[in-house]
């Protein structure tokens, strides 16, 4: 992940949704439905997070999202795109929601659950493992970490990705990649979950998504583990 994302973040949306219109959805079903998940994932653990990291956070919906859906008191959105920050702040900064670059938040350890999505395959690899060490000093002892990334596995997910401007540098990590990088980084996996198999045209179908999660099909797919 680097500052490249400047000069996407004026057409970020229009790009990304173009890219996607293959399935038939915008980036806003996405994020809803990945929210929606996480969700039902923190219901069925008893969490009850009331501050949050978006890590990565870009032009900052998603930070909006978690703390609309999950009711948090507060949503820090970091990224190192300052454009991308200023068009997050003009949008949805408030007393719950503030956009910092990674350089002006410092870790204290107090944050209850930290999300990421679509990050970690603009991140060098041989940065990674930093990237990880930052959140997990983010976040308090047994808080949880939402990590969601493309599954290369799809057919559909690569060729989105060869179709979106901004993901043409873009290193995939596989489920089986990021659980290792996890555990390797101080975390503990609780579960691992694809997402997003059918497209809207086969929508009629979506109800049967929660028998086959654990199957690598999905589009999308959630690590969701917890710092020890």
């Amino acid at each position: 992940m680097n500052s490249q994302f400047d000069r996407h973040a004026r057409t970020y949306d229009d790009d990304l949704n173009r890219a996607l219109s293959i399935s038939g959805e915008d980036k806003q079903f996405f994020a809803r439905r990945r929210i929606a998940f996480l969700s039902s994932c923190l219901r069925r653990l008893g969490e009850v997070p009331r501050s949050a990291i978006d890590y990565g956070c870009g032009t900052g919906d998603t930070a909006r999202l978690l703390a609309s859906r999950l009711r948090l008191g507060s949503v820090i959105g970091i990224d190192v795109s300052v454009e991308s920050l200023n068009i997050a702040r003009s949008l949805h900064g408030n007393v719950s929601c503030q956009f910092l670059e990674p350089r002006d938040y410092i870790p204290q350890g107090t944050i209850d659950l930290a999300y990421c999505n679509g990050v970690f395959h603009h991140v060098l690899e041989s940065e990674r493992g930093a990237a990880l060490s930052y959140i997990h000093q983010s976040l308090r002892p047994g808080g949880i970490f939402a990590f969601w990334e493309n599954n290369p596995v799809n057919p559909g997910t690569r060729y989105v990705m060869s179709r979106c401007e901004f993901d043409h540098d873009a290193v995939p990590v596989s489920s089986e990649n990021a659980k290792t990088l996890l555990a390797e980084n101080g975390f503990q996996i609780i579960a691992v979950n694809f997402l997003f198999v059918f497209p809207r045209f086969l929508r009629v179908f979506r109800s049967l998504e929660r028998y086959v999660s654990r199957l690598p099909f999905g589009a999308q797919y959630q690590v969701l583990c917890r710092k020890v």
